[in-house]
C-alpha cells in the first residue's frame, strides 16, 4: 500500500506512531515521598514524580490543567474515518500469525504515556505517582483508585503483573528477549502497587518507562475467554482506554467508539484529547482504489503518501466545492527511514561492493524531479530530520567510542565522512554511477557475459528480485529496475498481495523490499530489536544484520547519561550502519500532506512530534451539518 511513502496512510501516522513512541520516552523530576518510601528508606533517598524525564526536568509540573497543544473545551461528538491497505483477519498485534486489524490495541492503555511536545518524557496515566531511587534500579507504580477496564472492573497491581509476564513469556521473540535483560523481578505490594527490579548490569536509564510503556491486560478477562497472546483470534481486547471495539466486516471494516464512561476522561493529561464519538478505518485493494474512495466520501481523512497524486489529482468536486480541506502541514519528528533494504541472509548480499553497486544505480534526483513533483528530500541517515544524524569526520567524542572497535568496523569509519548516499544527474541512467558500479561488480567476481547479465565463477547469474505489494509503487521500482538491468543484475519485480508480503517478511523470504528502518528521538533498548545481532530471526530486523561492532555500540547508547553522551554514541551508531550499505535509503519530506472533509478542527499550533488527527483534533458538528446538506457525504 502506499505511494511514494510505502505503509504511510493516515491510520500508521495517527494514534499509533503519534502516541505509542512516546512511551519508551525517559526523565525524572524529584519529590521527597512518604509511605511506601518510608519502609524502602534504607534503600537510600526515593523519589516520588508524576512523570519521568530521561536527562532533564518535565515540562509539566505535577500540577498542570491540560497539555499546551491540545484545546481542552473540545467538543466531543462526530466520526472520523480514514484508509489503510489490504485486509484483516485478527485482533491480536502481538503474535506473528495473522494479520491484525488497525487500532487494534486503541482500547489498551499503559502505567504511563509519553506527550507530543517532549522526546524523553512519561506521565503517569494508568498510575498516580511512581516511587524510586536515584539510581532507578527499581520503581513502584501507585495506580490510580479509579482506574478500571470498560466492563467496570478495578485495574489492579495483579492485572499489571499478568500483563507483564504474559508479554515476558509470551510475547513477540525479540520483546521477550530484550525484557529478560531488563527486568530481574516484579513484586505485588498491595492491591494497587507494583514494584519492578532491575536488572544490576542493564543500563537503567529507560527502565521505568520501558516497563511503564507495557499494555495492561485484564487477567480476568483472558482466563474467562482461555486467551492466548500467541494465537491469532478476533476477540478484541477489553481495556481501560478511552475507545471500545464497536464492529467489523472482515476483511474490509473495523469501527471503534468512545467510551462515554472513560474513568480517565477528566485527567489533566487526557483534556482535550480522545473527541472523536467513532473512529472507523476502512479497508482498500490498493492505493488508486483507496484515493477515489476519498473522492466520493467513502472515508474523511487522508493522510497523502503520493506526490503524483498530490500534485495532479486534487481537483475533483469535493475539493473544488469546498467541501474537502487540502493542507500542509509542519512535521518535526524524525524521518521514517524508508528505504530499500537487502536481506543479507542471502549468500549474494554478503559482499559489500555487490550492496554498494545496487545503491549507486538508483536514481533519486531523477525520480524526485519526475516522479515526485520535488516534494521529497533524500535519506542519508538512520536518524534523518534530526541532531543525531552523523556528519563531517567522527569528532574526538565519536572516535573514543569507535576506536576501540576499529577491527570491527566497516572500512572508512574512522577516517572518512559518514555514507552518503550517491547523487545522480538529471537521466534516469547516471553514466558516471553506472562505470562505478560496473567496476565494484567486476571486483566483486560478477562479471558481464555474452548475454549482457553478470555471473560469478560457479556461474550463477547474479539475480535480485524486488518484492511490493502495491501497483501503484511500479513507477518507482520499474526505472531502478531498468538501471540494474543495465548494468547486467538480472532484476525483477514481483508484485504480491498483502497477506503474501506479511509471509514472507517475517520468513525472511525476499530480496529487497520497501522497509522503515528509522531510528527514535530517545534511543534505546529497541536497537537491539531492530539492529542487534540476537534478533537476526525476528521481523524487526528486517536485512538481517549480524555486527560485534553494532552489538557492542548499542549499551553504549542504552547507557548513555546526559543528551550530549546519547547523540554522540548515536551519531557513532549511525556511521556504523550507514557503512554496512544494506539498505538503498529513499526519501521523506517534513510536512503532512492531508486532506480532509471541512468538519475537523484541530489547534491552530501542532505539536512538533505528531499530526495527532485522531488524538486531538476534533469535530465541528455545523461545519458536518452544511456539508452533509449539501450533498458532500452519504
Amino acid at each position: 500500500m502506499g505511494m511514494d511513502r510505502m505503509r504511510g496512510n493516515a491510520v500508521t501516522a495517527g494514534i499509533g506512531r503519534n502516541l505509542l513512541r512516546g512511551m519508551a520516552v525517559a526523565g525524572l523530576t524529584v519529590a521527597v515521598t512518604t509511605g511506601l518510601a518510608g519502609a524502602l528508606r534504607a534503600e537510600g533517598k526515593v523519589i516520588t514524580a508524576h512523570g519521568i524525564s530521561t536527562f532533564g526536568d518535565l515540562k509539566y509540573a505535577a500540577d498542570f490543567a491540560h497539555l499546551d497543544y491540545v484545546n481542552p473545551d473540545a467538543p466531543k461528538g462526530g466520526e472520523i474515518a480514514e484508509w489503510t491497505s489490504g485486509g484483516f483477519d485478527s485482533m491480536n498485534p502481538y503474535t506473528v500469525k495473522g494479520r491484525a486489524a488497525a487500532l487494534s490495541t486503541i482500547m489498551l492503555e499503559s502505567l504511563m504515556e509519553g506527550t507530543a511536545d517532549e522526546v524523553d518524557a512519561a506521565y503517569c496515566l494508568l498510575c498516580e505517582t511512581i516511587e524510586y531511587p536515584e539510581d532507578r534500579s527499581w520503581v513502584v507504580f501507585n495506580l490510580r483508585p479509579e482506574a478500571v477496564f470498560s466492563d467496570g472492573s478495578p485495574v489492579t497491581a495483579d492485572d499489571v503483573m499478568f500483563s507483564y509476564e504474559t508479554l515476558r513469556d509470551k510475547g513477540l521473540s525479540s520483546f521477550r528477549a530484550v525484557i529478560a535483560q531488563q527486568v530481574e523481578a516484579a513484586e505485588v505490594l498491595g492491591p494497587k502497587t507494583i514494584k519492578f527490579s532491575f536488572k544490576a548490569d542493564f543500563p537503567k536509564r529507560d527502565l521505568i518507562q520501558a516497563v511503564g510503556g507495557l499494555p495492561i491486560f485484564s487477567k480476568a478477562d483472558f482466563e474467562a475467554k482461555k486467551r492466548d497472546l500467541e494465537a491469532t483470534s478476533l476477540e478484541p481486547f477489553l481495556g481501560s482506554g478511552p475507545y471500545l471495539f464497536d464492529s467489523m466486516d472482515v476483511p474490509t471494516r473495523i469501527v471503534y467508539r468512545r467510551n462515554p464512561d472513560y474513568w480517565g476522561k477528566d485527567l489533566p493529561l487526557n483534556r482535550g484529547r480522545r473527541n472523536f464519538d467513532r473512529i472507523r478505518i476502512e479497508y482498500f485493494g490498493d492505493y488508486d482504489a483507496a484515493f477515489e474512495g476519498f473522492k466520493g466520501g467513502a472515508y474523511t481523512f487522508r493522510n497523502e503518501a503520493s506526490s503524483l497524486i498530490w500534485a495532479t489529482r486534487y481537483d475533483f468536486p469535493a475539493l473544488q466545492n469546498g467541501w474537502v480541506k487540502k493542507a500542509e502541514l509542519h512535521d518535526g519528528d524524525i524521518a521514517s527511514g524508508q528505504a530499500f533494504v537487502m536481506n543479507l541472509r542471502r549468500e549474494k548480499f554478503q559482499d559489500p561492493r555487490v550492496r554498494e553497486a545496487i545503491g549507486l544505480m538508483f536514481n533519486f534526483e531523477w525520480s524526485n524531479a519526475s516522479l515526485f513533483y520535488g516534494l521529497y528530500a533524500r535519506i542519508n541517515s538512520f536518524w534523518e530530520n534530526s541532531e543525531m544524524a552523523a556528519t563531517g569526520l567522527p569528532s574526538d567524542a565519536e572516535k573514543a567510542l569507535l576506536e576501540p572497535l576499529k577491527d570491527l568496523l566497516p572500512a572508512g569509519v574512522l577516517d572518512e565522512e559518514p555514507v552518503m548516499a550517491p547523487v545522480s544527474g538529471e537521466r534516469q541512467l547516471d553514466r558516471k554511477n553506472l562505470r562505478k558500479a560496473a567496476a565494484l561488480l567486476d571486483e566483486a567476481g560478477w562479471v558481464v557475459g555474452n548475454d549482457g547479465i553478470r555471473r560469478n565463477d560457479k556461474g550463477e547469474t547474479l539475480k535480485v528480485e524486488f518484492l511490493n505489494d502495491s501497483q501503484t509503487f511500479d513507477r518507482v521500482f520499474n526505472p531502478y529496475i531498468e538501471n540494474l538491468r543495465a548494468l547486467g543484475i538480472d532484476a525483477s519485480l514481483n508484485r504480491v498481495d498483502d497477506a503474501q508480503m506479511t509471509n514472507r517478511t517475517r520468513s525472511h523470504d525476499f530480496d529487497i523490499l520497501t522497509g522503515h528502518l528509522g531510528g527514535s528521538l530517545t534511543p534505546g533498548s529497541e536497537l537491539q530489536q531492530t539492529f542487534g545481532s540476537k534478533s537476526v530471526d525476528d521481523v524487526f530486523n528486517l536485512m538481517g544484520l549480524q555486527s560485534e561492532a553494532v552489538d557492542r555500540l548499542i549499551p553504549m547508547i542504552e547507557g548513555a547519561k546526559s543528551r550530549e553522551e546519547l547523540t554522540t554514541a548515536v551519531r557513532a551508531l549511525d556511521r556504523v550502519l550507514r557503512a554496512y550499505r544494506f539498505w538503498v535509503p529513499q526519501w521523506y519530506k517534513n510536512k503532512h500532506t492531508v486532506a480532509y472533509y471541512d468538519m475537523y478542527e484541530h489547534p491552530e499550533n501542532l505539536p512538533p512530534y505528531a499530526l495527532g488527527e485522531l488524538d486531538f483534533w476534533w469535530y465541528n458538528a455545523d461545519k458536518a451539518a452544511a456539508i452533509k446538506a449539501a450533498g458532500a457525504l452519504n
